[in-house]
C-alpha cells in the first residue's frame, strides 16, 4: 500500500510539471490532442474524441498556479501516507481509510451515470483496499481490547 501511495504522488507531481512545461513552451494542446488522435487512430466522431479535445481546451485555460499548488498538495499528502504506511503507524491507516473512502461516492456516481468495465474496476480496487485496510485496524481494536491491561498496584509500604 505504501508504494501504491507514493507512486500516486509521484505520478501526480510529474503530470503537474509536465503541464506547467507545456505551458511554459506554448504548446498547442488542441493541435496535440488531435494529432495523439490521429497516430492512435481514434475516430473524431467517437466521444473519446470530443472528451479529449475538450480536456485539451479546458487545461489551456487553467491557473498554472492553482494547478501546482493542488498537485503539491496532493502528492505531499500521498507521501506522507506512504511514510506513515511504510513505518506502520496507527494515524497512516486511518488517514489511508479516511482518503480511500472520500472517493467512493464519486465512483459511485460515475457508475451510476455511466457504468462501464473502468469505473466498476476503479470502485472494486477502493472498495478492496478501504475494506483491508479498515479491518486491519478493527482487528487491532479487537486484539487491545482482548488482552488484559496490567495496572500499577501500590505495595502499600
Amino acid at each position: 500500500m505504501a508504494i501504491i501511495e507514493a507512486t500516486k504522488g509521484v505520478l501526480v507531481l510529474l503530470a503537474a510539471f509536465g503541464f506547467f512545461e507545456i505551458i511554459r513552451h506554448n504548446i498547442d494542446l488542441d493541435a496535440v490532442a488531435g494529432n495523439l488522435l490521429y497516430f492512435f487512430h481514434v475516430n473524431p466522431n467517437l466521444r473519446i474524441s470530443h472528451v479529449v479535445m475538450r480536456l485539451a481546451g479546458r487545461m489551456m485555460d487553467a491557473d498554472v498556479l492553482t494547478v501546482l499548488t493542488i498537485a503539491t498538495v496532493y502528492s505531499s499528502l500521498r507521501f506522507i501516507e506512504a511514510y506513515g504506511l511504510w513505518r506502520q503507524r496507527v494515524w497512516a491507516e486511518w488517514l489511508a481509510i479516511v482518503s480511500g473512502a472520500i472517493y467512493l461516492p464519486y465512483e459511485l456516481y460515475k457508475l451510476v451515470r455511466r457504468p462501464n468495465a473502468i469505473h466498476w474496476a476503479i470502485l472494486l480496487i477502493n472498495i478492496v483496499v478501504v475494506a483491508y485496510i479498515a479491518w486491519v485496524r478493527w482487528d487491532d481494536i479487537q486484539e487491545r481490547r482482548s488482552t488484559p491491561r496490567h495496572t500499577w498496584v501500590p505495595d502499600g509500604d
